[in-house]
């Protein structure tokens, strides 16, 4: 099969900890071909989607480390293929946050002839920290507004801690806990959260929502599911002096048994994200309610295979052949 990577820069990534490369690795094994671009290679030639894409490759069995500089060489060395993406059995969209929403607009008119993970009007639904509005009654308390007084008056009614999350970043950034013991600096935060001194119309909306103390103790747990069933999972623990758990901002990872509370909110949620095509997704729960849905590029895998011995990867690769080659068979003339 022919399976391609929208992504950042191979250059850039560390494989050991590395999701896609994980993908990438499994699928080259598997004797597949591999192919990279980013989102500015895809362009348009006579009415065809296109892309300027990277054959990478290349022999299997080489150990991770090595497999990556060899795709690495293979990037620079090999030419460019002008490949129609109509012509790939699976697309994996795997472009670190935030949305591209330019490669999206390409892509959304052949997602029904190349299986896409995920599908790309699925993550414009699904990239957004709003998506969990979808569950409320999965979630902590949580309200959302761009007006600095509304949501003052929130956090004064709510009594205790509350965190401001702004709704365009990602990986922890820009996330705060914040209370009523100093107000001072409250409302300065939240005046700056929204840009209050723009017009209503241009302020940014930014979420306030209930701050779970269990995070402190517990940390948060990171839990991906393939097709809306549950492939692994791993706690977060915060580093010292803080509450956010993200690797990238110095969390911890181990090994988590999910509960049983977890696997109900898994189920609660499947539908819809099957509905919406985003069959590989990382949710995020703290005191088991649900925080956030991330579809876009969910990372985990080779942590939770550490932890857990295991290869969630073969299990993602197996499902992507499959759907590709039901894909076929629904296209195959009669």
């Amino acid at each position: 099969m022919k399976i391609a990577f929208l992504m950042d820069s191979i250059e850039g990534i560390n494989p050991v900890y590395e999701t896609t490369a994980a993908l990438m690795y499994e699928a080259n094994q598997r004797g597949h071909n591999v192919f990279f671009f980013e989102p500015h290679d895809i362009y348009v030639r006579g009415q065809q989607i296109v892309a300027r894409m990277k054959d990478v490759t290349v022999s299997p069995d080489m150990p991770l480390d090595q497999y990556w500089q060899a795709i690495i060489v293979q990037k620079r060395e090999e030419a460019l293929i002008f490949e129609s993406l109509v012509d790939l059995d699976v697309l994996f969209l795997r472009k670190d946050p935030p949305l591209n929403y330019g490669s999206i607009e390409m892509l959304a008119p052949i997602s029904d002839k190349v299986f896409m993970v995920n599908d790309p009007i699925g993550m414009v639904f699904g990239n957004s920290k709003l998506y969990t509005l979808n569950f409320p009654e999965l979630t902590p308390e949580t309200h959302i507004s761009r007006d600095p007084a509304r949501l003052r008056k929130i956090i004064d009614n709510f009594g205790g801690d509350m965190v401001i999350k702004p709704l365009g970043r990602f990986g922890g950034e820009g996330i705060i806990k914040v209370s009523t013991k100093d107000p001072e600096n409250l409302n300065s935060l939240i005046n700056y959260y929204v840009g209050s001194h723009k017009p209503y119309a241009e302020r940014e909306q930014i979420m306030v929502q209930e701050y779970r103390k269990a995070v402190k103790e517990k940390g948060d747990v990171r839990i991906l599911l393939l097709n809306g069933e549950i492939l692994g999972a791993m706690t977060r623990m915060p580093p010292e002096g803080s509450f956010r758990t993200n690797i990238k901002v110095g969390g911890s990872a181990y090994f988590h048994e999910i509960t049983p509370k977890e696997q109900e909110v898994c189920e609660r949620i499947k539908p819809r994200l099957v509905r919406d095509g985003l069959y590989f997704v990382g949710i995020d729960l703290i005191d088991e309610k649900l925080i956030e849905v991330n579809c876009v590029s969910p990372g985990g895998i080779p942590r939770i295979n550490g932890l857990n011995n295991c290869r969630i990867e073969t299990r993602v690769i197996d499902f992507v052949e499959a759907q590709a080659s039901s894909h076929q068979r629904e296209r195959a003339p009669e």
